[in-house]
């Protein structure tokens, strides 16, 4: 990307090398179109005529388009925030939510982990495992981690029972992990859908929020996902992962086109956030998502 904007002049030819560099970077074609429309106009209002200028108008028009997804994610208005998370196989969700975990124990808050992935082999082991590793930094700040699984037992049913108990023990957090599933499977979709219903039953208003973890190695992919997902449960917001290594992450551009589409009852524009990158494998290796930041980091 960095090079495009290394030339002499401010021409059709750098218009046509961005647009290949942002299509190239995944950001796929409405959301490049949107950009480049934005940027010619920031480039006739500032009477710009060095293509060097061109890149930091194009960092305030990436900017200005991701800003409605920089939210931050609020605990404590419910007492346990419950938070359901999914996503298809392979996206890193269940990862995620182990330095999701350590990410609120850092702040103090207590969690207690619901291992509703009773589909895959191992997946309560993992999850265990993630468990285990964040709950000797958890207890220094007095947050102990819990986690309730059962094995080959139904995921609702184990979903509804660390519900009850986090509301028992007090906990701040609850977080469900699901089944990874592509949005094709409609009976697997069907199975979350019936969780979702569960969760509110062991505690009305819950979940809280229905977070979708998203590969940021997939490209357009991702955003169809994002649509699939938010159809059958209604999401509240993204964790947008291995952002560490060839992740282009353009996509986020495109998913914050389509969330000035997506309305709410009221028809105000409501965007689904992304709460969290994360960028590596440890467990502090999960950021908050800044607009700015992101869109620099995209331009090179």
């Amino acid at each position: 990307m960095a090079t495009v904007f290394t030339g002499t002049r401010i021409d059709d030819a750098l218009y046509e090398e961005l647009e290949a560099a942002l299509l190239m970077a995944d950001t796929g074609v409405k959301a490049t179109q949107h950009l480049l429309e934005d940027l010619k106009r920031r480039v006739k209002e500032a009477k710009a005529s060095d293509p060097a200028q061109v890149k930091g108008l194009l960092a305030q028009a990436l900017t200005e388009l991701l800003r409605p997804l920089q939210q931050p994610l609020t605990i404590g208005e419910h007492q346990p925030t419950v938070m359901m998370v999914v996503g298809v196989n392979g996206a890193g969700k269940t990862t995620s939510i182990g330095k999701l975990t350590r990410h609120l124990a850092d702040g103090g808050q207590t969690v207690l982990l619901a291992a509703g992935d009773t589909f895959r082999a191992a997946a309560r082991e993992q999850l265990a495992a993630w468990a285990q590793r964040n709950d000797a930094a958890a207890r220094e700040a007095d947050a102990r981690i819990d986690i309730v699984s059962q094995e080959g037992a139904d995921p609702g049913a184990v979903c509804f029972d660390a519900v009850t108990a986090g509301k028992a023990r007090g906990k701040d957090v609850v977080i469900v992990d699901t089944a990874g599933r592509l949005p094709t499977q409609l009976h697997l979709m069907e199975e979350l859908k019936k969780i979702k219903r569960v969760t509110a039953k062991a505690l009305e208003g819950a979940p809280h929020e229905v977070l979708l973890v998203v590969d940021g190695n997939t490209g357009q992919n991702a955003l169809a996902q994002v649509r699939a997902f938010d159809e059958a449960l209604g999401l509240t917001g993204l964790v947008v992962t291995k952002l560490d290594g060839t992740a282009k992450g353009g996509v986020l551009a495109a998913i914050a086109l389509w969330g000035r589409e997506r309305r709410n009852a009221e028809g105000q524009a409501r965007p689904v956030p992304v709460y969290f990158i994360g960028v590596g494998e440890k467990l502090e290796d999960l950021e908050t998502f800044d607009a700015q930041e992101f869109a620099q980091a995209l331009l090179g």
